[in-house]
């Protein structure tokens, strides 16, 4: 994902993906092309971070079963951004679960997740919150499956 241009262009950088796909640690350096009119951070590469780690995680942790996208999302900037910028994904155990029993009847999800992106110093720069829709697949059945 480090080569995808979307990531690429805007020096958004994957640092660290966990083996479970639980955990993300995504990185924007601050260089010429990252930085906006008045020497800092372009806020659309700040907003950039988080997509599309909260859908992408939760996706691959619930399995094929299940239908996971972006519903909605918006950013809060808090200061300026200087320097390198952090943000960290972590889809646990315990929200999975809920997204499960909330799910399990077929109707849709609606949830939303946040997390903050940090300067180098552990300073809050802007607050992302993203809306997931989830919802189990429909089953195919078997009149349906002699119709096609």
């Amino acid at each position: 994902m480090n080569i995808w241009p979307p990531f690429a262009f805007a020096g958004i950088r994957i640092t660290e993906l966990s083996d479970d796909f639980r955990r993300v640690r995504v990185e924007l350096g601050s260089h010429l092309l990252t930085r906006n009119y008045v020497g800092t951070q372009f806020g659309g590469s700040i907003f950039s971070m988080s997509d599309p780690f909260w859908m992408f995680l939760t996706l691959r942790s619930l399995g094929d079963d299940y239908i996971v996208w972006d519903q909605a999302a918006e950013v809060r900037f808090v200061r300026p951004g200087r320097g390198r910028l952090h943000l960290t994904v972590e889809v646990t155990d315990a929200f999975l679960d809920e997204l499960r029993e909330a799910a399990k009847d077929g109707d849709k999800v609606l949830r939303w997740v946040e997390s903050d992106v940090l300067d180098d110093d552990g300073e809050v720069v802007a607050q992302v919150r993203r809306q997931l829709y989830v919802r189990l697949k429909k089953k195919v059945t078997e009149r349906t499956a002699v119709a096609v």
